[in-house]
């Protein structure tokens, strides 16, 4: 009989309800309990799933946990993933990884001495159509890439205070863009605003590589919800829909669209961590990639303030 790795979540937002979720229904997962500071709402959802509520997350921590989601505001990552990981648990952090860099190489440093697994929760790299995507220019069907860029844009999100959207939605496609290169980051220059929030509600990023450039719009401010990303490279252009998902080639054939495997990005991540969890393997999503996501977005933002262009290091 197969031993079942015991997994908890502490933050019962949204995004932490889906891991609630979608672990309960992970083969060799045990979901052992389920933490929020609201006790109605952890006891509401731990209910649902038949596992223990708590609003204390070192209450959680205490159960013999394999694993653990933490999907809380990010200002509280590092001090939640720290007590973690010194208790030898394997972390699935929300991107972001942090708030600073400071507190991203903590928690990479702590991981590393614990000998647990660190993944940050970059879900994108999990859809359907980016998959496909990143087989072809894997493949050279596209020819090299000349260009990447995207658009993610979307109503007033009051929830979110914290950070500003390009923390919040700006890290998906700099990490997006970064993978679909195969390498970091050159040098940032970005222009934002504050209109309804207390961070930047809008932004557009330039982004520079050795071997191309990436550009990313970002919005609270859009009363639709817009998740898409065209690469324009030597041989034929592609078009990525996140949330239908669908890839769509443009090339000299004309337009063909790639069939993909429809599937929720989430439980393809979290069933990736479990695995890696259980099979001693390195994650996709690694703190280091992390890392350099936040970073981009931090120069970002300081680009914004300042009107340089920041070079990554």
């Amino acid at each position: 009989m197969e031993i079942s790795l015991r997994v908890g979540v502490v933050g019962l937002g949204v995004m932490g309800k889906n891991h609630a979720r979608l672990y309960s229904e992970l083969p060799n997962v045990e979901l052992v309990g389920l933490c929020d500071t609201e006790e109605g709402l952890a006891e509401n959802t731990a209910k649902q799933y038949r596992v223990r509520a708590f609003t204390n997350y070192s209450e959680l921590l205490k159960q013999n946990l394999d694993a653990i989601s933490i999907t809380v505001p990010t200002t509280l990552h590092k001090k939640m993933a720290l007590d973690a990981i010194e208790k030898g648990i394997s972390v699935l952090i929300e991107k972001p990884i942090s708030d600073t860099m400071g507190n991203a190489d903590e928690i990479i440093q702590a991981a590393k001495q614990k000998g647990v697994k660190l993944m940050i929760g970059h879900i994108e790299r999990f859809n359907p159509a980016i998959m496909a995507l990143k087989e072809l220019i894997n493949n050279k069907q596209l020819g090299d890439i000349i260009s990447i860029s995207t658009r993610r844009v979307g109503p007033n999100n009051p929830r979110i205070r914290d950070v500003g959207v390009i923390l919040d939605l700006g890290t998906h496609d700099i990490d997006i863009i970064s993978y679909l290169y195969g390498e970091n980051v050159k040098s940032i220059y970005a222009l934002s605003k504050k209109v309804v929030h207390t961070h930047e509600d809008h932004a557009i990023m330039m982004l520079s590589f050795n071997h191309g450039n990436g550009i990313i719009e970002t919005n609270w401010l859009t009363p639709y919800k817009m998740r898409k990303l065209s690469v324009v490279a030597s041989s034929g252009v592609a078009e990525v829909d996140y949330i239908e998902p669908t890839l769509k080639i443009f090339n000299k054939e004309g337009m063909q669209e790639a069939k993909i495997e429809k599937g929720e990005p989430l439980k393809y991540e979290l069933q990736h961590f479990i695995d890696c969890v259980e099979n001693n393997s390195e994650p996709l999503v690694t703190g280091e990639t992390g890392k350099h996501a936040l970073q981009v977005a931090l120069s970002a933002v300081e680009s914004s303030r300042t009107g340089r262009i920041i070079k990554i290091k």
